[in-house]
């Protein structure tokens, strides 16, 4: 049978962008649709934009810090020049995704896309056949439906507010909360930090999370914890959380309580399409979904939201479709980062993990202030933490918590993924001085 493609995307996320661009290489007739800017959550509403808010809110940690190092900064904040000037970043990044598709020869089609039947999709009133078929629409931040809902905001809507609030209340425990809470407390919001549970960063190692959310507090967020939000109140003075706890005043209310996949408007289940409860697509181990010819890549479909697991996934995908490919994803030792303040860097697994799996375990800690802040009034500290199997002497986690955290991390996370032993690392010489350096002397 003869289709108009030999493969159709649907979602122009770092996924779908991924796998359209590699299959139109190896000469493949490839479209893509997209209802939104080209780029996805990460790109537009997600890790860039965030990232480009938590580099304006280091800044006054940097100003504070510097006086101690003779520099005498005056200085003020302006959020519409931070707006305006992350809506130029996103625009340009969005047109570099244009340009990569199309110098890849992938046809983008605006709109949204909907399955008529395992070989067909309908985008913009018009159907659109292909062989083969991915799924890479994402996913998209959840509020609880709960009285007051309208007057709650997500992570999407803050990266867009109008103008800083002086107070906001987050409800959430996660990366997501964690992050913009330490944004808007270090650009002067008032923050609450709501979550339900007894400690934040809830599957994160214990050590580390109970230091996180201590250093969060000495930084001025207040932490309510064992705490659930039942509704949001709008009064002439402002929002009012009501809670189990006690009533929560603020100018504005976000939750990061959770993300749903975008598969609600795909007609999945008229195709046959299996869904997990979640809405998440189930897929096997090659990506493939219910359908043999139909896959899924990315948060849609995965418990890993990571945007460089998606492009992974969508490349390893479309070479074994393609050109013979034989690589499958690897999910163990991802490195990770909670772009907070301090900054979280992962690896592996967390303390309470690896006594799980293993019978003997050893943990090594060390918490110091890093130099950079050494002679400023900046108190913030960091943590460092290594897991090994006593038995076998590899390093099964390894975790940061303070400056540069992620940075620490990435490079580290080769050799964990490699199998790294404690011994090995202990045998490597540190660069002086520096905060990674404690990591190959613990």
């Amino acid at each position: 049978m003869t289709y108009d493609y030999d493969l159709l995307v649907i979602g122009a996320g770092s996924g779908g962008v991924r796998a359209a661009r590699i299959a139109a290489g190896y000469g493949k007739k490839v479209a893509i649709c997209e209802s939104d800017k080209v780029g996805g959550t990460c790109v537009i509403r997600g890790c860039v934009p965030k990232k480009l808010f938590v580099y304006a809110a280091q800044y006054k940690k940097m100003f504070k810090a510097a006086e101690a190092f003779g520099w005498d900064i005056q200085s003020q904040f302006n959020w519409p020049t931070l707006l305006n000037n992350k809506d130029q970043e996103i625009n340009r990044l969005n047109g570099i995704y244009l340009n990569l598709l199309s110098n890849a020869g992938v046809e983008l089609i605006k709109g949204f896309g909907s399955f008529v039947d395992a070989h067909t999709v309908a985008i913009g009133g018009k159907n659109y056949t292909a062989d083969k078929i991915l799924i890479a629409t994402g996913g998209t931040p959840t509020v609880p439906d709960i009285p007051g809902k309208q007057h709650i905001i997500t992570s999407n809507e803050a990266l867009d507010l109008k103008q800083l609030p002086a107070s906001i209340t987050i409800n959430g425990g996660g990366y997501i909360a964690v992050e913009f809470a330490g944004i808007f407390n270090a650009l002067g919001v008032a923050v609450n930090l709501v979550y339900r549970g007894q400690q934040i960063l809830r599957g994160f190692d214990d050590e580390v999370a109970q230091f996180a959310q201590q250093s969060f507090v000495e930084a001025g967020i207040n932490i309510i914890t064992d705490c659930e939000i039942t509704a949001v109140e709008k009064t002439e003075q402002g929002l009012v959380c009501k809670s189990n706890c006690a009533d929560i005043h603020s100018e504005v209310v976000f939750f990061a309580t959770g993300r749903q996949a975008n598969t609600e408007h795909l007609n999945l289940s008229k195709v046959g399409i299996s869904t997990q409860p979640n809405g998440q697509v189930v897929v096997a181990k090659d990506q493939s979904t219910s359908l043999p010819n139909v896959f899924a890549v990315g948060d849609v479909c995965n418990q890993n939201n990571l945007t460089p697991v998606a492009i992974r996934e969508g490349h390893y995908l479309v070479n074994r479709l393609y050109a013979n490919g034989k690589q499958f994803p690897e999910y163990d030792f991802i490195p990770t980062t909670v772009f907070s303040q301090p900054e979280i860097g992962t690896c592996g697994m967390t303390e309470a993990q690896a006594k799980a799996e293993y019978p003997n375990i050893e943990c090594f800690t060390s918490t110091f202030r890093a130099m950079k802040y050494a002679m400023s009034e900046v108190n913030e500290k960091t943590l460092m933490k290594i897991v090994v199997n006593s038995d076998t002497d590899q390093v099964l986690g390894m975790h940061v918590c303070g400056a540069d955290g992620g940075e620490i991390i990435q490079g580290f996370g080769v050799a964990l993924k490699q199998g790294l032993t404690k011994t090995q690392l202990n045998s490597t010489i540190g660069i002086h001085p520096t905060s990674a350096e404690e990591l190959v002397t613990l």
